[in-house]
């Protein structure tokens, strides 16, 4: 099949308000208007070519650097995390033509090897915007890396028309599945970084292009998301992981209400997902895509095991190389697209999933999956793993021996692992603390 065309140029914002405030940093909110100008501000003291590493993770600056690039006709390269290695693979794979690759940081301290710096600051200064950039629809507006969960780590770039696309989309199914006419002042708290797929899909972008607002910060403790949630107005929507939603409901801090739960990364149990609606009085939605395609489909996951494709995408099963595998093309998906999971087919816009295609195998003519028989991953249960909690807590930021051991203790308590385990954190070897250390330095940005 060929691929859709795009329209010549998508405007920087959804048709909004430009006074109502388009984000909430520090508790205080910033119109659409300001962000704007800002960003056109900023766009003005860029390098007259090149390409950004966008490395801010004060999400607001993050969405004022992607905005300027836009602006400028910059690529944005989103690295998972601001390793040495990781920066010089994104400049390394980058089209040659475009100009030198440079970092964006929000942390002047932040070792961006040789490349240079860009510090991303709001200025104060700026005029408030009265009008919406365009941005060309086939403009490259972002290049990400694939996690390397299923191999290598792939760039993958995303046209901005195909960006739109995606957001209404995913806007308009998070619109009917709560019973709202729009996500119009609708409050976006992310978990996430806003440099993965899934926490610039749906946190950024679905307030840029899809009419909600979102928050500044990244909360990781409970008590932060906590009050990260009680700082914005109602109605609120928390974008989050499985890792996350199961550490914030063992915590037991009070939440306000929450009118949407959005989850990615791994699916959910219907007891975990239920549980999280009990607490917050919100539904509960996970969404369903990778890197090459985006976001393909959503489920609400107390309703059933059926994902539901994203409007205007179809999903198929083809052999190929004497493999079964499922594709995916249509809306956003621009090109037929391969998925790295198995599925089973209701029809061509429903399925479950049944695991990684790498990660089956057949039992007298059943398929089983191997990670989920040895108990590895929180895939289908919903259920944190020693590993996954480890990882999790590992990687907080901010992280400290003693706050790190005190989410392990309670990790154990909830899956009865021996004690030997919780200690284990309590003199954590060196590599431990090296890989925490550098992974507090990615989360300062």
């Amino acid at each position: 099949m060929s691929a859709t065309p795009l329209p010549n140029a998508q405007p920087l914002l959804a048709t909004r308000d430009l006074a109502a405030p388009l984000v909430w940093r520090r508790g205080a909110p910033v119109s659409a208007a300001r962000f704007l100008g800002q960003a056109e501000a900023l766009a003005r003291s860029l390098p007259a070519a090149g390409q950004p590493i966008n490395l801010c993770q004060d999400r607001y600056l993050f969405a004022l650097g992607l905005a300027a690039a836009l602006i400028r006709g910059q690529t944005s390269l989103m690295p998972p995390n601001a390793l040495p290695e990781t920066m010089a693979r994104l400049a390394a794979d980058a089209p040659a033509g475009h100009g030198p690759t440079y970092a964006m940081v929000d942390d002047a301290t932040l070792d961006v090897g040789g490349l240079q710096r860009l510090l991303v600051q709001p200025d104060e200064t700026a005029t408030d915007a009265t009008q919406v950039p365009d941005i060309p629809a086939d403009l490259e507006a972002v290049r990400l890396l694939t996690s390397g969960s299923t191999g290598t780590p792939q760039p993958h770039g995303k046209r901005w028309g195909a960006l739109v696309l995606n957001i209404a989309a995913e806007a308009a199914r998070l619109a009917e599945l709560t019973g709202r006419d729009s996500l119009a002042g609708l409050t976006l708290v992310g978990t996430v970084p806003p440099q993965h797929s899934y926490g610039f899909e749906s946190t950024v972008l679905l307030a840029l292009l899809g009419g909600a607002c979102f928050d500044a910060g990244r909360p990781f403790y409970p008590a932060d998301i906590a009050t990260s949630l009680a700082d914005v107005p109602a109605p609120r929507a928390l974008v989050t992981t499985p890792f996350h939603l199961k550490t914030l409901l063992l915590a037991e801090v009070p939440l306000p209400p929450v009118a949407l739960l959005l989850s990615a990364t791994a699916p959910l149990s219907p007891q975990l997902a239920q549980r999280a609606e009990s607490a917050t009085g919100g539904a509960l939605v996970e969404i369903y895509g990778c890197t090459e395609a985006g976001q393909v489909a959503t489920r609400r996951t107390t309703a059933g095991e059926t994902w539901h494709a994203l409007a205007g995408l179809r999903v198929w099963r083809e052999e190929a190389g004497g493999e079964e595998r499922f594709c995916v093309q249509g809306g956003h998906v621009l090109e037929p697209t391969p998925l790295a999971d198995l599925l089973a087919l209701t029809d061509e816009t429903h399925f479950r999933l049944l695991g990684r295609a790498n990660d089956l195998i057949h039992v007298a003519g059943k398929r089983s999956s191997l990670a989920l028989s040895r108990g590895a991953t929180t895939k289908a249960t919903g259920r944190a793993t020693p590993s996954a909690c480890s990882s999790g807590i590992q990687n907080a930021p901010s992280s400290t021996p003693s706050t790190r051991l005190r989410w392990k203790s309670m990790c154990a308590r909830e899956l009865r692992l021996p004690a030997t385990w919780i200690r284990s954190l309590a003199r954590p070897s060196r590599r431990k603390c090296v890989s925490s250390v550098n992974a507090s330095r990615s989360a300062r940005g």
